[in-house]
């Protein structure tokens, strides 16, 4: 087994070290936080029209469905932070490193398209909040959306834990919003006790309880869980690898419960509101505001449930993106930039939105919320499977591998959820095929059907029959101790110091002197930045141009008397583009750059050249602070 190195979520992996808080309550507060951000794929707007709609018709009677599906996902879920706990590997690692090339290609463009049917969800979600709310028409409530952009980079920059306040605030709004949603309904706690025991009325409420059970568990979750867990840095021995999977499984349980709540919530409220009051037609998200404050008395009810709806909007966007760069990184080993990530998930939800809303109408959101649940539903198989299958296996997972018991209990969930959603994919083929005349998109359809069903017995078999490697992998990825006896020192031929005219240029320096050997070569690079410089590049002539040039040569005569040998080299327009060009015409072998220590909106205004560099070149990047 070739053994990897790169780290899922590399920012923020192992960013908050749970061993340096002295107090153990503080040790157990740090563990807190993942399965929050988690959580809220369990409350978002595709969740509630099956939430509306089963209590409004059904009343208290399908509530034990949402229990049943919330033990569901806490049990997958746990799961999922085992494995990024134990293996310090995320889901998508684990599927690159175990499936083909060509499968995995697949089941990476199936979990794209869930995060981008996810986001479409949540876009919709705020956009509808926002019209009930403020009465912004839809389509410029989804061009709104895509501000939060800027919302999600400014977190990023602030750190893990700033992100996970952000989205448990959030969380609590939601809450509140219900919470006093239930004081104005007053539901009848004798038929809601009632509603714990399992029971289906009719062929209806099975349709129904099917679309609560498969909007429950999110695939995109599967991934994220894996690697968030992954931000808090433990001791890698047993003892503490399995307090870490203790408190993580705590941390799910708070966090999927208040989920609970907040599905629990939507459904009692219909119950109580709707379904006592005749109104047993209510599904959508438009139906349920316009008659809350007119049934309850109080137009507060409506206000609330708008604010609910668009706070579940705002805090599942955020997950969603950060599930999209574990996808990408895990499967593919690619980076590309926070912005350019948050654009293509937030493109890939707002394009769709558009174009239905401006053809169309309003009208027919309701049913792009639905599509968006499908499409979500197609992929959930393709996480859960071989999740079960990685924390089942004792040669990876060490004594940390799930036992029998709890490998049946997943394996006969990962059955209901599979066999329940390969039925909604099912019905919305039929439904397709029904409804058009054209031949060849029926063959699409079939096809399309034949191959998932193809594609997903692949998943389940494929780790059964393959012929497993012989196990070089341990708990804690050692190297053989005799691989040290190899290891060769190369000396630095040319070191690269990117200059910026600033105190950070002393530390830079004082870096490249200390790793310097006496035949190192000292490459001093600086780029103009005049407005003539961008545009002229390396033919203008202004004076900061000759000013910049003049500075750079009083760096070289002084290291010069030092002793060391060196080289000047002006560059121009984009600092990383031209840094990079430079280091790699020179022929460098270390670049050095001073770090600004700038972050949040300074980091965002003034450019992040360092983050932009190192995926530029190929040679190490030396960060002096």
């Amino acid at each position: 087994m070739r053994l990897e190195t790169e780290k899922s979520l590399g920012e923020i992996n192992e960013s908050i070290d749970v061993s340096s808080k002295k107090s153990a309550w503080r040790r157990v507060i740090a563990f807190l936080g993942p399965a929050y951000l988690v959580s809220v794929g369990y409350m978002d707007p595709g969740n509630w029209a099956t939430d509306i709609a089963g209590g409004s018709q059904f009343g208290y009677q399908l509530i034990w469905v949402l229990l049943m599906s919330n033990l569901m996902a806490l049990l997958l879920q746990s799961l999922s932070a085992r494995l990024g706990v134990v293996r310090r590997r995320d889901l998508a690692q684990c599927n690159r490193e175990t499936y083909p090339r060509n499968i995995n290609f697949v089941l990476y463009a199936l979990a794209e398209i869930a995060i981008a049917a996810c986001d479409l969800a949540e876009v919709l979600g705020m956009a509808i909040g926002l019209n009930l709310l403020f009465g912004i028409p839809l389509l410029w409530g989804v061009l709104i959306t895509f501000v939060d952009t800027l919302l999600l980079l400014y977190l990023q920059h602030l750190g893990v834990r700033k992100i996970e306040a952000f989205i448990i605030g959030l969380v609590a709004v939601i809450g509140g919003c219900f919470l006093v949603e239930m004081f104005f309904a007053r539901p009848d706690l004798g038929a809601l006790s009632k509603g714990f025991i399992p029971s289906i009325p009719n062929h209806t409420a099975l349709y129904i309880a099917i679309g609560i059970i498969g909007a429950t568990v999110m695939p995109h979750n599967l991934y994220l869980h894996s690697a968030l867990v992954q931000t808090r840095k433990i001791k890698r021995d047993e003892k503490n690898i399995r307090k870490a999977i203790r408190l993580n499984i705590l941390d799910s349980t708070i966090a999927l419960n208040a989920a609970f709540f907040v599905n629990a919530a939507i459904l009692i409220l219909a119950a109580a509101v709707f379904y006592t009051s005749g109104n047993q037609q209510v599904a959508s998200l438009n139906d349920a505001h316009e008659l809350l404050a007119p049934l309850l008395g109080n137009e507060w009810a409506s206000h609330l449930f708008a604010i609910a709806l668009i706070a579940a909007g705002q805090s599942s966007t955020i997950t969603g993106t950060l599930a999209g760069q574990i996808v990408m990184e895990g499967y593919l080993r690619m980076r590309i930039s926070p912005w350019m990530r948050r654009l293509l998930t937030r493109l890939l939800a707002i394009v769709p939105a558009v174009i239905v809303i401006w053809i169309s109408g309003e009208e027919k959101v309701e049913e792009l919320l639905i599509f968006s649940q499908v499409l979500l539903s197609m992929q959930l198989a393709f996480a859960v499977i071989p999740l079960i299958h990685f924390v089942s296996d004792k040669i990876k997972m060490g004594v940390f591998a799930i036992n029998t018991i709890t490998q049946i209990t997943a394996w006969i969930i990962a059955g209901i959820i599979v066999m329940l959603n390969l039925k909604l994919v099912h019905d919305s083929a039929y439904s397709a095929l029904q409804s058009t005349e054209s031949i060849s998109l029926k063959a699409i359809i079939i096809l399309g059907e034949i191959a998932l069903i193809v594609l997903l017995l692949i998943t389940i078999i494929y780790p059964l029959i393959i012929k497993r490697k012989a196990a070089t992998e341990t708990i804690h990825n050692a190297p053989p101790l005799e691989a040290l006896d190899q290891i060769q020192t190369q000396p630095f031929n040319k070191i690269a110091i990117a200059l910026d005219y600033s105190d950070k240029d002393i530390i830079a320096l004082q870096y490249a002197l200390q790793l310097a050997r006496p035949d190192t070569v000292l490459l001093l690079i600086h780029i103009v930045e005049s407005a003539s410089a961008k545009i002229r590049g390396d033919e203008t002539d202004d004076l900061e141009t000759e000013q910049d040039k003049k500075i750079l040569e009083q760096y070289a005569n002084l290291l010069q008397h030092k002793g060391y040998t060196t080289e000047t080299q002006l560059g121009y327009r984009n600092r990383s583009v031209a840094i990079a060009a430079i280091v790699k015409e020179h022929q460098a072998n270390l670049l050095i750059l001073g770090s600004h220590g700038h972050e949040g909106w300074r980091d965002m205004l003034l450019g992040e050249t360092i983050n932009k560099v190192r995926h530029l070149v190929s040679v190490p990047v030396f960060v002096a602070k």
